[in-house]
């Protein structure tokens, strides 16, 4: 069954009197359970296309899919909806917050369900003791290793039980053993889970432990 589909989706950016087109008429699958790559040079709109699959920017033009629901014209309050329950996102950039714990950080989007403190707590706390983080659930991220802290957004990714991970560049800092070791993880989350996955990475070798890899060039998906 489909869970995400894109259909003939722009995006142009305005640059003062001149605009700058970076996807051009794009027509986009994801299935339930596909774990897709996505490859590219830089600057070839992969960052666009994937914040346009996650609901956090609109399209010049084209139509979203999620779920066989028509999301391209839905309510800001409806798309962050969406994304609070359905979606999970990794970046680059592991964005903890500082002043919080492991454990407390990934306890954060939990807390904006409807969901009890106790109930959200344990569900973390299983989340990163299954990513090898039993030892780490009171250390702050400044105590963290790069790739400890990467796996901490992982279980943050995953603490509302979202149909989708959409990680961007989510090996960018990692030096070349953690970053095999945190698309492994993302993998085997998401297979255990029945989740879908769009990966985006400059890794061609990592990108080939996925369904499909597919090549963003010249604003065109291949």
């Amino acid at each position: 069954m489909t869970l995400l589909r894109l259909e003939n989706i722009s995006k142009t950016f305005k640059q003062g009197e001149s605009s700058l087109g970076v996807l051009d008429d794009i027509t986009f699958t994801l299935e339930e359970g596909e774990i897709i790559a996505l490859v590219g040079p830089s600057g070839s709109g992969k960052s666009t296309f994937l914040s346009i699959a996650g609901l956090l920017e609109n399209p010049s033009s084209g139509k979203i899919y999620f779920n066989d629901r028509d999301c391209s014209k839905s309510s800001d309050r409806v798309r962050t909806k969406i994304r609070r329950e359905s979606l999970g996102f990794i970046y680059q950039f592991h964005h903890l917050l500082s002043e919080f714990t492991s454990l407390e950080n990934v306890m954060i989007p939990g807390m904006l369900l409807d969901k009890s403190e106790n109930e959200v707590k344990e569900e973390a706390i299983i989340l990163l003791e299954s990513l090898g983080l039993k030892e780490r659930l009171n250390s702050m991220p400044s105590e963290l290793s790069g790739g400890e802290q990467q796996r901490v957004a992982i279980a943050r990714s995953l603490i509302n039980k979202p149909q989708l991970i959409l990680a961007d560049e989510p090996t960018g800092n990692l030096d070349n053993a953690n970053a095999e070791k945190v698309i492994n993880i993302i993998i085997k989350q998401a297979r255990e889970r029945k989740l879908s996955a769009i990966i985006v990475t400059h890794n061609v070798e990592l990108a080939g432990k996925t369904d499909k890899v597919m090549t963003i060039r010249d604003g065109k998906i291949f």
